[in-house]
């Protein structure tokens, strides 16, 4: 009987051990960051000092990309490890929109989940809920996170800027009044509520001009598209983020004797910009700024608590950004007047919605203290590659049919090796650039050059451009007409890849 319960307690403790070495991973994902905005990339004008230390313990990408130039897409890229160009209904989706994630493949989180991970899900989400583009705002919102992989979820459906202003936990809409129910509506008013267009005396930030955002009136602020009711429910813009950050370290602290992984998509600095009253006025950069600073601080608090729960060093901590930046999305909040000599995509052409580098070349900094070998990585590499990666990591072979876009990378994650993708495709909001041994091809469009309301470049040319990034990072000499010969055999290239099939 002894030896038994001998035999017992090593299982049990072997077990536990085996446990404990699975490194937890928390993926902070922010919204519209550029290559420029933080001072480990070379900021002078703004000082990131949480992120910063998160870039001197880990690994600092300079050749990491978002697959997309706008939200929705790099979100259904990350989740799937599929180009979003290969599927219908992947652009920027309204407030109201079905989900567009499969519940029956395999995702991220319920990669983690066959691993034995707790997942949780805290922010943004804009990837759509139920399977349907009417649905009932004051009952049960399904399918949604929980069922393409969360086992927690604490979100905001879509965009700050775009209706229902509301949070929804797991299926629920937050402190739902079933007697002031919710409706939603993008092509026509529902309700009495003010809108910025009738009412701009009620405002406290305006819109700019023909983007949009003057319809219902949330706190102060004009929104996306219409909605009534649910007044107890609506979140005020400067309370937000500090909300998501709350749910965020719970999340962590319930899970800290497990392994978990835990998607914190923080807001931070998309539009309407209108931080916590305490970063108000902090940057001298106008309310993106202050946005910047906010989000260093939430990076920073995430980072505090593991190391007070003794967990940092097996926590692998990924930052990263689903797109470039913008300054002028919609909001007079100053981004423009006050930007002060700051450069939101450092020396990169264009910004969000562009095929520019601007576009999709954002931050991504790896920290894993045990594992990760610090320094600065030039490796060519995708957040499309976060399934195979992991699925090396977590020992779990992937589905042939699954994620056939997505490469293992992961030791270039951990900083061991430079040797990363050989080809990768980048997506504007109109075109396709291809990158391969530092040359970038973008195939002629018929798309505007500039986004008039943005002030930005979008790479759109009637002509085939073909940039040398190795020596020309800022896009600035067109070089297909001197090299025809790798326009042709990346053209080519191009087309084949997007003839190739994935199935549904």
């Amino acid at each position: 009987m002894k030896k038994i319960k001998a035999i017992i307690i090593c299982c049990l403790l072997s077990g536990s051990v085996f446990s404990q070495q699975k490194p937890n991973v928390v993926f902070i994902y922010v919204d519209d960051l550029g290559y420029g905005d933080l001072s480990c990339y070379g900021a002078t004008k703004i000082t990131t000092p949480n992120i910063d230390k998160l870039a001197n313990q880990g690994v600092l990408f300079t050749n990491a990309h978002s697959t997309s130039a706008t939200c929705t897409p790099s979100r259904y890229a990350l989740m799937t490890g599929i180009y979003p160009w290969r599927k219908a209904g992947t652009g920027i989706l309204p407030g109201d929109a079905a989900l567009i994630v499969p519940t029956n493949k395999t995702t991220l989180p319920s990669l983690f989940q066959k691993a034995g991970y707790k997942t949780g899900i805290v922010g943004k989400w804009h990837l759509g809920l139920g399977d349907q583009l009417e649905k009932e705002w004051n009952g049960e919102l399904k399918p949604g996170p929980n069922e393409v992989g969360f086992d927690y979820s604490y979100i905001f459906p879509a965009t700050a800027d775009r209706v229902p202003s509301v949070f929804v936990e797991n299926h629920t809409v937050v402190a739902l009044d079933i007697n002031d129910p919710i409706q939603v509506d993008y092509a026509k008013k529902v309700g009495t509520d003010p809108t910025g267009k009738e009412n701009p005396e009620l405002l406290k930030m305006r819109s700019s001009p023909n983007h949009g955002h003057n319809n219902t009136i949330v706190n102060g602020i004009g929104r996306i598209g219409y909605m009534s009711g649910g007044n107890k429910a609506r979140w005020t813009d400067e309370e937000m983020p500090l909300t998501f950050l709350v749910k965020a370290k719970e999340f962590i602290e319930s899970n800290k004797k497990q392994p978990f992984f835990l998607y914190y998509s923080l807001t931070e600095p998309h539009v309407p910009r209108m931080p916590s009253t305490m970063f108000k006025g902090k940057s001298n950069l106008g309310y993106r700024g202050d946005a910047i600073l906010q989000m260093d601080w939430a990076v920073g608090e995430i980072m505090k608590q593991l190391e007070s729960l003794g967990i940092a060093k097996n926590t692998m901590i990924i930052f990263s950004s689903d797109n470039g930046p913008v300054l002028d999305d919609g909001y007079e909040d100053e981004a423009v007047s006050k930007l002060n000599g700051h450069t939101p995509g450092g020396v990169l052409r264009g910004g969000k919605y562009s095929t520019f580098e601007a576009g999709t070349r954002i931050p991504m900094i790896i920290s894993w203290p045990s594992q990760t070998k610090n320094g600065i990585s030039k490796a060519l590499l995708s957040q499309i590659d976060f399934m195979a990666s992991f699925s090396k990591m977590l020992k779990i072979k992937p589905v042939k049919s699954e994620a056939t876009d997505s490469e293992d990378m992961l030791n270039v994650l951990l900083g061991k090796t430079n040797k990363g993708r050989t080809v990768l495709i980048k997506q504007g909001i109109t075109s396709l650039a291809i990158v391969k041994d530092n040359w970038k091809y973008i195939e002629p469009n018929k798309g505007p050059e500039i986004n008039l309301l943005t002030n930005i470049e979008l790479g759109n040319s009637l002509l085939p451009q073909l940039y040398d990034l190795e020596n020309d990072l800022g896009e600035k000499n067109n070089l297909a007409t001197q090299k025809a010969e790798i326009v042709f055999e990346l053209a080519g290239l191009l087309q084949k890849i997007k003839d190739q099939k994935t199935k549904d």
